[in-house]
């Protein structure tokens, strides 16, 4: 049994991180509107993010498994992230502003992937992922992101957006401080794969409609990660409401990952997968359909504890299974790149050309189409790792 005083620090690192994410996520848009730029201009700028995760991880991941050196790389990533975010306080214009998220995204963005396989070498018992201990620690981020996405919210609605920076700083600060009271583990050498690539896992049938189903699957969630905070605000929600319908979502999210061992094995991992999906479409309609309705947006919002929670979890589950030891950092980075870091920048740039003509709703409304083909291709996952089901019917 892998000894709690280990995953312990991996706690605190989710908490810390997700703490920073919890509130520069969500309000970054607000912060780049209250500076008086275009709604096309801040698609743009926080796609930035999205775009370092199509080469960051995959390159942090790949360094990390031929040295076996993850936690050495995520203390060089924490102090370059914190030393860039220092820039922030300089007034510096769009471009300027870019080429200072895209630095400090770098560094911060294959950071989970790295944490990720680390962990998930730690509480795989036997070449089995246990989903118990792996949902009671990153359930610690969770709660991070629901403090700061609450508190965040109450202090910009008191004082202003003008703290951005200083939010910024202060997470960082607790993220660099995080990485460095982890253990310095190094995986062992494993020299038939050390160097094996990852391409015949990528060709496989399962694998392939696997990052299909979660490239469309996130994609459908990029509207929320970029475009709800604006949408609401443009719906007349206070900036303090803003943060308790993310608040409301993180909760939900807390209560899955605490019980998630309860209820994962009722299922297979990849009828989860088609489950999620299709829970997804049923969210985007409500909230492209019924936002100004409180309590159906509440309801919407509670929906997260299957379309990311459980979605989340049963994905790192499935990477952990298909790209095994050595593999397993540049399996995370690959699920990084594809389902977050592609989808991301489209989602971004798209979202913003489309709310500039149709207007903030339409959005979501283009989030209804993306998970149905989502749910089609987890289908597909389902069908191919489970034929027998069909067979017997």
């Amino acid at each position: 049994m892998t000894p709690r005083r280990q995953l312990m620090p991996f706690a605190a690192l989710s908490a810390s991180y997700f703490a920073h994410i919890g509130f520069f996520n969500p309000y970054l848009p607000l912060w780049l509107q209250d500076m008086g730029l275009s709604l096309l201009t801040i698609s743009v700028l926080t796609a930035v993010q999205a775009g370092t995760r199509l080469f960051a991880p995959y390159a942090w991941g790949a360094i990390s498994d031929r040295t076996g050196e993850r936690v050495k790389l995520l203390r060089i990533g924490a102090c370059v992230a914190f030393a860039t975010s220092l820039l922030l306080f300089v007034p510096w214009g769009p471009v300027g502003l870019g080429l200072v998220l895209l630095l400090m995204f770098t560094h911060t963005s294959a950071m989970m992937p790295m944490s990720e396989a680390a962990m998930a070498h730690l509480v795989s018992q036997g070449g089995t992922f246990d989903t118990k201990r792996y949902g009671r620690v990153r359930l610690w981020g969770s709660l991070g992101f629901l403090v700061t996405v609450f508190l965040a919210g109450a202090w910009f609605e008191a004082f202003g957006m003008q703290h951005f920076p200083g939010w910024t700083v202060l997470t960082l600060g607790a993220v660099m401080l995080s990485v460095w009271w982890m253990p310095d583990l190094k995986e062992a050498s494993h020299h038939a794969d050390a160097h094996a690539p990852v391409w015949p896992v990528l060709r496989q049938k399962p694998v392939l409609w696997f990052f299909t189903s979660t490239f469309f699957h996130v994609l459908s969630h990029i509207g929320v990660y970029v475009f709800f905070s604006l949408y609401l605000d443009a719906l007349g929600y206070s900036k303090t409401m803003i943060g308790v319908f993310w608040a409301v979502s993180v909760a939900v999210e807390i209560g899955w990952f605490f019980s998630q061992s309860r209820w994962l094995p009722r299922m297979p991992l990849t009828a989860w997968l088609v489950l999620c999906s299709a829970v997804m479409l049923l969210r985007m309609v409500m909230t492209a359909a019924w936002a100004d309705v409180l309590w159906v947006l509440l309801l919407a919002q509670t929906l997260h504890a299957i379309t990311f929670a459980t979605h989340h979890t049963a994905c790192i589950a499935l990477i952990s299974h298909h790209f095994p030891g050595r593999l397993r950092g540049r399996g995370q980075a690959l699920y990084t790149v594809i389902a977050y870091g592609f989808p991301g920048v489209l989602g971004a740039l798209l979202g913003g050309v489309i709310s500039e003509h149709w207007g903030l709703q339409s959005v979501f409304v283009a989030s209804c189409l993306t998970s149905l083909v989502a749910t089609a291709a987890a289908y597909k996952v389902w069908r191919l790792q489970h034929p027998h089901v069909l067979k017997a019917r």
